[in-house]
């Protein structure tokens, strides 16, 4: 599985903890990808910027998951969730990152990186990463209701489908001020123009960087 790392600049000093906790915590076969904010960048992506980014790369098929985070999770997690074929956990504590990757079996986790992250902040963040990785994913809990969680969860991903336009419907119509930074932050746009299988979604992605640059 390919695992990608990207959290809001508001927190960019929490980068290289994530990094450090999730590599920690993947299986031997996953490939962790680290896109920043890094703490020493000049970029500046809110939020609402970085979950277009995360959209960007899942709907591109870049990327299989996607750990990000903002001050609260909250924000982060709701701006996720707009976007077709995202699925997307808040998950603050270990309980919360056990039950969305056995329940739920999204795609992407927000974590509250400043919120109520005092002493012992790391150590909570280390263990909530530890029990999200821990597999086999999808598999329903508690076990005596396994195969109706695991139902319920397919429903779930069924009516993001249909309810829901497509990333090539809704890129044309994003304000230019909201996706231009994100196209021209490099780790995102060279890693999606290298990495996706979308050819479709690629190609507009790259024209409409291209009338950017025109």
């Amino acid at each position: 599985m390919k695992i990608g790392i990207i959290q809001a600049t508001s927190q960019k000093s929490k980068n290289f903890i994530l990094e450090k906790y999730i590599k920690e915590s993947v299986g031997s076969n996953d490939q962790v990808f680290n896109f920043g904010i890094y703490q020493d960048s000049s970029a500046s992506l809110s939020y609402v910027q970085v979950s277009l980014a995360v959209a960007l790369l899942i709907n591109s098929k870049a990327i299989d998951f996607i750990v990000t985070g903002c001050t609260s999770g909250q924000g982060m997690m709701l701006a996720c969730n707009t976007f077709p074929n995202i699925q997307c956990g808040y998950i603050p504590t270990p309980q919360d990152a056990f039950l969305f990757g056995h329940i739920n079996n999204g795609n992407v986790v927000s974590f509250p990186l400043g919120l109520n992250w005092g002493w012992s902040g790391e150590i909570n963040f280390e263990q909530t990463i530890k029990n999200l990785f821990e597999q086999p994913w999808g598999q329903g809990y508690p076990p005596s209701q396994a195969k109706r969680k695991i139902r319920n969860a397919q429903e779930v991903k069924n009516l993001n489908v249909i309810s829901k336009k497509s990333m090539i419907d809704i890129i044309p119509k994003i304000d230019p001020d909201l996706i231009f930074p994100v196209l021209n932050y490099e780790p995102i746009y060279n890693f999606i123009i290298k990495n996706g299988t979308d050819q479709k979604l690629i190609s507009i992605i790259k024209r409409i960087k291209n009338d950017y640059k025109n």
